[in-house]
């Protein structure tokens, strides 16, 4: 009978090591969830970027299709550069908002390129646009290409050297 009382009490519950390696399995699979989350936000965070990038591009596409007396001659600056940094060439561009205020189509042009750098900077930090048309056969066309910064989550130990990663890319072809 003692040798039954003996195995009744060790089976009844729980030893403290146990609960203790339980614990340790629960808090790591906690750790795992918490980082699959962060990589989660930062990847929802990457994808806005990428979305405001590529309306951007089309809205400066529109831009030019709509001002195409400019962007479709073979007159236009081959590479045009917009950066966020002051001191943007734009900057200085005639306000085309009054009736008779831009004359030339030049000029649309370079405000249309204001507006959009001012845009530009509004929603991605640190960009640099830059707008590179071939003009040596008709029609011309043009490439827009937009880099950002971007924040990003480390997924592992070998992707912590963000310096070594390319800024992130967005080109469009236009044909104005």
């Amino acid at each position: 009978m003692n040798s039954h009382c003996k195995t009744g009490r060790y089976s009844r519950g729980f030893s403290l090591i146990e609960v203790m390696v339980a614990l340790v399995v629960c808090s790591i699979g906690m750790l795992g969830l918490a980082k699959m989350e962060s990589l989660a936000l930062s990847s929802t965070n990457v994808a806005s970027a990428r979305g405001l990038a590529a309306m951007q591009a089309s809205s400066m596409a529109a831009a030019m299709h709509a001002n195409r007396g400019y962007w479709s001659l073979q007159t236009v600056p081959v590479t045009t550069i917009v950066n966020a940094t002051p001191p943007n060439d734009f900057a200085t561009a005639t306000a085309c908002t009054a009736a008779g205020a831009c004359t030339t189509v030049a000029q649309m042009a370079a405000y249309d390129l204001q507006q959009w750098a001012v845009s530009l900077k509004a929603l991605l930090p640190g960009y640099n646009a830059t707008i590179t048309c071939a003009t040596a056969t008709l029609p011309v066309n043009c490439n827009i290409q937009i880099q950002w910064v971007e924040g990003a989550v480390a997924a592992n130990s070998a992707q912590t050297n963000l310096a070594a990663i390319a800024p992130p890319t967005y080109v469009l072809f236009v044909e104005p």
